[in-house]
Protein backbone atom coordinates (compact mmCIF):
# COMPACT_ATOMS: atom_id res chain seq x y z
CA UNK A 1 0.00 0.00 0.00
CA UNK A 2 1.31 3.43 -0.66
CA UNK A 3 2.03 5.89 1.78
CA UNK A 4 2.68 9.73 2.04
CA UNK A 5 3.74 12.27 4.25
CA UNK A 6 2.97 15.34 4.30
CA UNK A 7 3.62 18.86 6.54
CA UNK A 8 1.08 20.19 8.21
CA UNK A 9 0.70 24.30 9.53
CA UNK A 10 -0.94 24.97 12.53
CA UNK A 11 -1.45 21.21 14.67
CA UNK A 12 -0.30 22.27 18.19
CA UNK A 13 -2.01 19.42 20.27
CA UNK A 14 -3.36 15.79 20.19
CA UNK A 15 -7.16 17.74 19.73
CA UNK A 16 -5.45 19.21 16.46
CA UNK A 17 -3.91 15.42 15.32
CA UNK A 18 -7.33 13.67 16.12
CA UNK A 19 -9.57 16.76 13.75
CA UNK A 20 -6.41 15.95 10.30
CA UNK A 21 -6.73 12.42 10.90
CA UNK A 22 -10.77 12.06 11.21
CA UNK A 23 -10.85 14.44 7.75
CA UNK A 24 -8.61 12.27 5.90
CA UNK A 25 -9.80 9.01 6.57
CA UNK A 26 -13.05 10.39 5.17
CA UNK A 27 -10.73 10.27 1.68
CA UNK A 28 -11.96 7.06 0.32
CA UNK A 29 -9.13 4.31 0.15
CA UNK A 30 -7.45 6.22 2.78
CA UNK A 31 -6.64 2.87 5.27
CA UNK A 32 -4.92 4.58 8.11
CA UNK A 33 -3.66 8.10 9.18
CA UNK A 34 -0.55 8.86 11.81
CA UNK A 35 -0.90 12.76 12.56
CA UNK A 36 1.86 14.35 14.69
CA UNK A 37 2.03 17.94 16.05
CA UNK A 38 5.53 17.55 16.93
CA UNK A 39 6.37 16.44 13.86
CA UNK A 40 4.08 18.64 12.30
CA UNK A 41 2.91 16.06 9.35
CA UNK A 42 0.48 13.16 8.96
CA UNK A 43 1.40 9.89 6.84
CA UNK A 44 -1.09 8.34 5.09
CA UNK A 45 -1.45 5.30 3.97
CA UNK A 46 -3.73 4.09 1.37
CA UNK A 47 -4.88 1.56 -1.18
CA UNK A 48 -4.37 3.51 -3.80
CA UNK A 49 -2.73 6.73 -4.70
CA UNK A 50 -4.65 9.75 -3.23
CA UNK A 51 -5.16 12.83 -5.48
CA UNK A 52 -3.47 15.88 -4.03
CA UNK A 53 -6.38 17.95 -4.41
CA UNK A 54 -8.04 15.64 -2.07
CA UNK A 55 -5.58 15.96 0.69
CA UNK A 56 -5.35 19.71 0.56
CA UNK A 57 -8.90 19.89 1.20
CA UNK A 58 -9.12 17.48 4.22
CA UNK A 59 -6.29 19.78 5.89
CA UNK A 60 -8.38 22.88 4.82
CA UNK A 61 -11.70 21.03 6.17
CA UNK A 62 -9.44 20.15 9.49
CA UNK A 63 -9.14 23.86 10.03
CA UNK A 64 -5.13 23.52 9.15
CA UNK A 65 -2.91 24.15 5.51
CA UNK A 66 -0.34 22.06 4.01
CA UNK A 67 3.28 23.31 4.78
Amino acid sequence: MPSTTISIKGMTCGHCEGRVTAELKKIDGVTEVVASAESANAIITATTEIAAASIEKAIVDAGYKLA
